[in-house]
C-alpha cells in the first residue's frame, strides 16, 4: 500500500508538479478492488479540472509506462466521481506479505521521533489518597501513548506528577494525628481523607485548623523537617503512598521514569510567577496573585493566595520548567481528566506569555470518567469511588465466573483492552463481564486468536507437508486476499496512531485483523493443504502482527486459553 502511494504521488508530480500526499484505503465491499484513492476528487479544485477528467489522466500514466513500483496493481479502473482503484496479482500481494514477514525478523520502527524526547505525564495521584479507577485509566492509556512514541523512535520520560501538600494533605492529617494505629496503611489514610474533608466542610474550627495545617505542612515539606510529631506522620504517610503507587503500576505493568511531588516544582512555580507578576504577565487581585485569562477569552485563576501559598496552577508553571531542566524535551504529553480542560488553558496561556516555545511543545490530552453500567456518579471526597484494585478484581472474578480461569495475562489483557478501544475524550461505561467475552470486540478474543494461530503454527511445524516444495500458482482464496491486505493496513495504521496520539486506532485495527483471522481460518486450511508451506507464513505474519499490535497496548499473550 505505501509503495502504491509513493507511486501516485510521483505521477502528481509529473503530471501537475505539485506535491501532494493521496490517501490510500482498502476499497469498500461494493468495490471489485483492493485499494481506492480519492485523490482526484482533492485535487479538483486546485488544478480547476473535473475529478474524472485527472482521475483518467492518472490511469493512462499508469498504464503509460510500467510504474517503478514492485508490487503494482494489474488493473486501473476510475469510478465516479473521481476514484481510482487499484487491484494487486495474488503475487503482488503474496510478495509484500513475504517482505513484511522479513521486516518483522527485525525490530518495525518508524523514525519520526527518532533522536528525540518525548515526556508522557499522566496518572498523577495525589499522596494520601488511594488511587481509583481514573488513575487506572490512564495509566494504561498514557503508557500506551509511549508506547507508539518509542516505536516512532523517541526516547520516552514517563513522568507522574502528585500533590504530596495541598488542602487534601491537610485534611487527611487533621485526622490522622488525631487517631493511633497499630500499624499505619494506605487505607487508613484514605478513610482519614474523607473524614477531614467532611470536618473541613461542615466545622468551622476544624476549617481553620486545617487551613493552619496546611501552611505547616508546606514548611516541613519546604524546609525538609522531621523532628516534630506532625512531621514524622508526614513523611510517614508520604512513603506509604509512593510505596503503594509502585507496587500497583507493577501490578499492571506500567514503569514510571520520574516522580515529581509537588513540592519538588512549588518554589520554582513561586518564584517564576513572582518575576512575571514584576513584568504585567500576573496581576494581584485582593491581595492574590492572579492571571487574568479575561483578556484570553478564558477565565481568571489564583496562582498564588492571599497567604503567600503557591496554587495548583504556579505548582504546573514549576512544572514544566522543571521538566524542560530535566530533559530538553522536544515535546511533552499532558493526560488528565476532562475536567482539567479549562484548567490547563489558563495554566498554558500564561506560560506561553514568557515561554512560547514550551507550550508550543506541550500538548493536553483529556479522558472522560470511567463508570460502570447504572451510571452512578461517584467521588472520593464521599468516600463512594471505585478503587483501581477493586476494578481489576471485578474482571478477574467475572472471569472466573465465565470460565472457570483467574489467568493474569487474560483478565489484564481484559481490562486494558476495555479502556484502550475507546477513543480518549468522552465517558466510558466499563462492564466486567463485557470485557471478559470471549466473542466480540474484547480482549480476551484477540488473546484467543493468536492462541489459535500459535497451535497452527505448532502444528505445521511438524508436518513433513510444510517443508515440502509445492508449485507456486498465486491462486488466492478471498478470505486469504483479505487478511493479507488488511495486514498490509498495519503500518499505515500505526503512522496514525503515532500522530493522533491514538491508541483506540491500533486497538480497532487488531480486531477487525483478528475477525479476518477468522474468516481465513473457517476457510482456507493450512496444515496438510497444498498451500502450507505459504498460508504457514502468512499465519506466522499474522501473529507477528497481532503481537506487535498487542505490545503498543501492554498486552501479554498467553501460552494456551
Amino acid at each position: 500500500m505505501q509503495e502504491l502511494k509513493t507511486e501516485i504521488k510521483k505521477i502528481i508530480q509529473q503530471l501537475y508538479n505539485l506535491d501532494f500526499e493521496p490517501e490510500i484505503t482498502t476499497s469498500p465491499e461494493n468495490v471489485a478492488a483492493d485499494y481506492s484513492s480519492n485523490a482526484p476528487l482533492k485535487l479538483a479544485k486546485e488544478l480547476h479540472k473535473a475529478p474524472m477528467v485527472i482521475a483518467g489522466e492518472i490511469q493512462a500514466e499508469f498504464n503509460a509506462g510500467s510504474p517503478d513500483i514492485n508490487n503494482g496493481p494489474q488493473d486501473i479502473l476510475v469510478t465516479p466521481p473521481g476514484f481510482l482503484n487499484f487491484t494487486l496479482p495474488d503475487e503482488n500481494l503474496s510478495n509484500c506479505i513475504n517482505n513484511l514477514y522479513q521486516d518483522f525478523q527485525k525490530e518495525i520502527t518508524s523514525n519520526e521521533y527518532k533522536g528525540k524526547t518525548v515526556i508522557c505525564e499522566f496518572s498523577d495521584p495525589n499522596p494520601f489518597k488511594v488511587l481509583h479507577v481514573g488513575h487506572l485509566y490512564t495509566s494504561i492509556v498514557g503508557d500506551s501513548i509511549g508506547r507508539l512514541f518509542e516505536y516512532a523512535g523517541a526516547k520516552v520520560i514517563r513522568a507522574n506528577f502528585g500533590g504530596d501538600v495541598g488542602l487534601h494533605v491537610a485534611k487527611t492529617m487533621y485526622i490522622l494525628k488525631q487517631k493511633s494505629f497499630d500499624e499505619l496503611n494506605i487505607e487508613d489514610i484514605a478513610k482519614c481523607y474523607v473524614e477531614g474533608t467532611a470536618a473541613y466542610e461542615d466545622d468551622e474550627k476544624a476549617h481553620a485548623e486545617i487551613t493552619k495545617l496546611n501552611k505547616e505542612i508546606y514548611k516541613i515539606n519546604s524546609e525538609d523537617l522531621h523532628e516534630s510529631a506532625l512531621a514524622k506522620l508526614y513523611w510517614k504517610g508520604r512513603e506509604l503512598s509512593y510505596d503503594y503507587f509502585n507496587n500497583f503500576y507493577d501490578s499492571i505493568g506500567v514503569k514510571f521514569d520520574k516522580y515529581y511531588p509537588e513540592s519538588t516544582v512549588a518554589g520554582l512555580g513561586l518564584k517564576i510567577v513572582k518575576e512575571q507578576l514584576k513584568k504585567g504577565v500576573y496581576e494581584i487581585s485582593n491581595g492574590a496573585t492572579i492571571f487574568n485569562g479575561e483578556k484570553f477569552g478564558l477565565h481568571t485563576r489564583v496562582f498564588i493566595n492571599q497567604e503567600g501559598v503557591p496554587t495548583y496552577e504556579a505548582k504546573d508553571v514549576g512544572l514544566i520548567f522543571t521538566k524542560w531542566q530535566d530533559y530538553h524535551f522536544d515535546k511533552s504529553v499532558i493526560i488528565t481528566g476532562s475536567e482539567q480542560l479549562d484548567y490547563m488553558k489558563v495554566v498554558l496561556k500564561s506560560i506561553e506569555q514568557y515561554a512560547p516555545e514550551l507550550v508550543e511543545k506541550t500538548s493536553h490530552l483529556i479522558h472522560g470518567l470511567v463508570k460502570l453500567p447504572g451510571g452512578v456518579k461517584m467521588s472520593s471526597r464521599k468516600g463512594n469511588f471505585l478503587k483501581a484494585v477493586d476494578v481489576l478484581d471485578m474482571v478477574k472474578d467475572a472471569l472466573k465466573s465465565e470460565y472457570d480461569t483467574a489467568d493474569e495475562k487474560i483478565s489484564l489483557g481484559a481490562t486494558k483492552y476495555a479502556f484502550l478501544k475507546y477513543k480518549m475524550g468522552g465517558n466510558i461505561i466499563f462492564d466486567p463481564k463485557e470485557s471478559v467475552k470471549m466473542t466480540g470486540n474484547s480482549g480476551p478474543y484477540l488473546l484467543y486468536s493468536c492462541v489459535r494461530a500459535k497451535k497452527i503454527l505448532a502444528l505445521a511445524q511438524k508436518s513433513e507437508n510444510n517443508s515440502q516444495e509445492h508449485e507456486k500458482t498465486f491462486t488466492l482464496e478471498a478470505s486469504e486476499r483479505n487478511l493479507m491486505k488488511k495486514i498490509l493496513e498495519y503500518k499505515t495504521v500505526l503512522g496514525e496512531a503515532v500522530t493522533e496520539m491514538a491508541p483506540h486506532k491500533v486497538a480497532n485495527f487488531l480486531y477487525e485483523l483478528a475477525q479476518e483471522f477468522s474468516r481465513f481460518y473457517e476457510n482456507c486450511p493450512v496444515t496438510g493443504s497444498t498451500q502450507e508451506k505459504e498460508r504457514t507464513k502468512l499465519v506466522k505474519v499474522y501473529l507477528d502482527t497481532m503481537t506487535h499490535g498487542l505490545d503498543i497496548l501492554n498486552i501479554d499473550i498467553p501460552e494456551s486459553m
